[in-house]
C-alpha cells in the first residue's frame, strides 16, 4: 500500500465493513456502519472525513457512503487478507469460526501481504498434496482434541512412500 493510503486498523475496519455492506445493500449509511462496528455516530463521522481525505470514499453529510476506486482496490485488499487468514486458522489449524473470525480480523492489519499469500498457497498445497490433504488436516485436528497422534500414522507414511 503507498504510504498516503496507509491506515490505521480502525480505518481498515471501516473500509471493510463499508465495502461489504456495498456488496451486500449497493450503497452504505453511517447508522448501518456504526451499529456493525459498535461505534457511535461521531466516531463514524470522523472516520468518513478521514477516508474521504485519503479519497477512498464519496462523503457528503447525511448522505450514502460509497467507495472510489481506489477505495475498492485497498477495501478488496483487506476483505482477501481476512478471508484468506480465516480460511488458514478454520482449515489447517481447526479453530473454530467465531474465534477465526476474531483472529483474522485482529491479524490482518499487520500481517505483510507475502505473509498472506504464502498462507494461501500453504492451504492450496495441503488440500491437493497427498501427503497431506484432508486427511492430514483432519489428523492434526484429532491430534489438537486428544494431544496424540493417530494410531494408524505409520500405515500412512508407509502408504506415501510406496511400500
Amino acid at each position: 500500500m503507498k504510504k498516503e493510503t496507509r491506515l490505521s486498523a480502525s480505518l481498515e475496519d471501516y473500509l471493510e465493513v463499508i465495502a461489504l455492506i456495498i456488496q451486500d445493500k449497493k450503497v452504505a449509511r453511517a447508522k448501518e456502519i456504526a451499529a456493525r462496528l459498535h461505534v457511535s455516530r461521531s466516531s463514524v463521522t470522523e472516520a468518513f472525513r478521514a477516508l474521504a481525505k485519503k479519497k477512498l470514499i464519496n462523503y457528503a453529510p447525511y448522505e450514502v457512503i460509497t467507495l472510489t476506486d481506489k477505495g475498492q482496490a485497498v477495501a478488496e485488499d483487506i476483505i482477501l487478507r481476512h478471508h484468506a487468514l480465516k480460511d488458514f486458522f478454520i482449515k489447517v489449524l481447526d479453530v473454530d469460526e467465531k474465534l477465526a473470525d476474531i483472529g483474522a480480523c485482529r491479524i490482518e492489519h499487520a500481517a505483510p501481504r507475502d505473509i498472506i499469500d504464502r498462507m494461501i498457497r500453504f492451504v492450496q498445497f495441503l488440500e491437493k498434496c497427498p501427503r497431506g490433504g484432508t486427511d492430514w488436516i483432519t489428523s492434526f485436528s484429532i491430534f489438537c482434541k486428544n494431544g496424540k497422534i493417530s494410531d494408524d500414522c505409520q500405515a500412512c507414511i508407509a502408504k506415501c512412500l510406496g511400500k
